[in-house]
């Protein structure tokens, strides 16, 4: 056995007890990458590309599958609290650890407004009351999905296996009424801004397919994970692979032009086919697709900041409820209360959910690249490390396309690291 292998064989949690069933697992997955993307991105997409957005989202779906798969097999073999943060601290040391663990731990109080507002504003399309609507329905599900998880993991699962499955079939619904609508003609021209908008448009759909980490941190909490985790992460590829690129496509061919200027396209696409009466039932679905997304975020960076607390690479106070089947209420109540306090700079300075979304998906990779990294370091020669492989590569291009908003994930790291090396000294 390498050092490697001694140091994280402690890692591992013992089989076939209560927690999580591979389903409910596979369900929390599908949440916390399917979520809002759904929503807006497909027309944020076709704004940047126009129908050339469609072999974005396609690449992003096949770079999903090494990256799912690699994030997998980290959770079967090392299930532990810290997801990410520990596989990259047990890869690359305790430095390279915290700044994994703060990147994603300060990406979840950014990201979940704007995941929220996203919901917001398709209900404020439906029911009126512009931004004053967009903002309460976000603070809404901000503390709802805060109180859902501190009643514990298991009852998050749950609730997830439910959302997911009514989420599959409501967006099944959605292009299976709307595709007949299409108009092959929407198609061009194909690609109005060149590959410079494809690159664009793969920047912003990076946020879509942010997630596959995300559940990382309950890897532990799986019935048996060895056996449960790669099954629900194949699981979880699968739908979201489907329901994405169906849903693209529709979007594209059915709307069109129209596509690149719509803010809530899923209600665009149902109006079309049913008539606006469906704006309704599709401000609903925008509702449960944001509080599956946050759900799955609130659970695993609440567990992530208990770990990283236990590890040294926060305060001691962060610790509690790290443990295995422990509810970690006071990390989740700091994510809940950050979450609020972006919320409430987004209302007195006006800000939109786009400057938010750039600024969490630049954290997100950060994890990516590290946390493949720490793959190809930690998995056993065979199928599994090529497949790290591939995802290094895959992980460093989607930081590339990113661009400027890398820079506050760097500034996210450099703080971590001067967090870390202080608290070496004084100790």
């Amino acid at each position: 056995m390498t050092t490697v292998e001694q140091d994280v064989a402690g890692l591992a949690a013992p089989e076939d007890r209560q927690g999580l069933s591979m389903l409910q697992g596979a369900a929390l997955t599908v949440g916390g990458v399917l979520g809002t993307g759904v929503i807006t991105l497909p027309a944020l997409a076709a704004r940047a590309a126009g129908p050339a957005s469609l072999v974005a989202w396609l690449a992003l779906v096949l770079i999903s599958v090494p990256l799912a798969a690699t994030f997998g097999a980290l959770g079967a073999r090392f299930p532990d609290a810290g997801g990410v943060a520990t596989y990259v601290r047990q890869a690359f040391g305790s430095k390279a650890g915290a700044m994994v663990g703060w990147c994603f731990y300060s990406a979840v109080p950014i990201g979940a407004p704007a995941a929220s507002m996203m919901a917001g504003h398709y209900v404020a399309v439906a029911f009126g009351g512009g931004r004053v609507t967009v903002l309460g329905v976000s603070l809404a599900l901000i503390l709802g999905v805060g109180a859902m998880n501190a009643r514990g993991v298991r009852l998050s699962g749950k609730v997830q296996l439910a959302f997911s499955a009514v989420l599959a079939l409501l967006i099944l619904v959605t292009v299976a009424v709307a595709a007949p609508h299409a108009r092959p003609s929407a198609i061009g021209p194909f690609a109005p801004h060149g590959v410079a908008g494809v690159v664009a448009a793969a920047g912003l759909l990076v946020w879509a397919f942010a997630g596959w980490e995300a559940v990382a941190p309950v890897a532990a909490e799986y019935r048996s994970p060895r056996r449960d985790v790669p099954l629900a992460t194949g699981i979880a590829v699968a739908v979201v692979g489907v329901l994405y690129l169906g849903l693209a496509a529709t979007t594209v061919l059915v709307l069109g032009p129209a596509a690149a200027t719509s803010t809530a396209p899923l209600s665009d696409l149902m109006a079309l086919a049913i008539g606006d009466g469906a704006r309704v039932a599709t401000a609903g679905v925008a509702v449960l697709l944001s509080i599956g997304a946050m759900n799955a975020y609130f659970a695993g960076s609440a567990k992530l900041g208990s770990a990283l607390g236990r590890d040294g690479a926060l305060p001691a106070w962060f610790a509690a409820g790290s443990g295995v089947g422990q509810v970690p209420r006071r990390s989740l109540a700091v994510v809940t209360g950050l979450s609020c306090v972006t919320l409430g700079i987004t209302a007195v300075l006006g800000l939109e959910l786009d400057f938010w979304l750039l600024l969490a998906t630049s954290a997100f990779g950060v994890v990516y690249v590290l946390g493949t990294a720490a793959a190809v370091r930690l998995l056993p020669p065979g199928w599994a490390r090529r497949g790290a492989v591939v995802a290094v590569v895959a992980s460093v291009a989607l930081a590339i396309s990113i661009g400027l908003p890398m820079a506050w994930a760097l500034g996210v790291s450099v703080v971590a690291l001067a967090y870390v090396t202080l608290r070496a000294r004084r100790s």
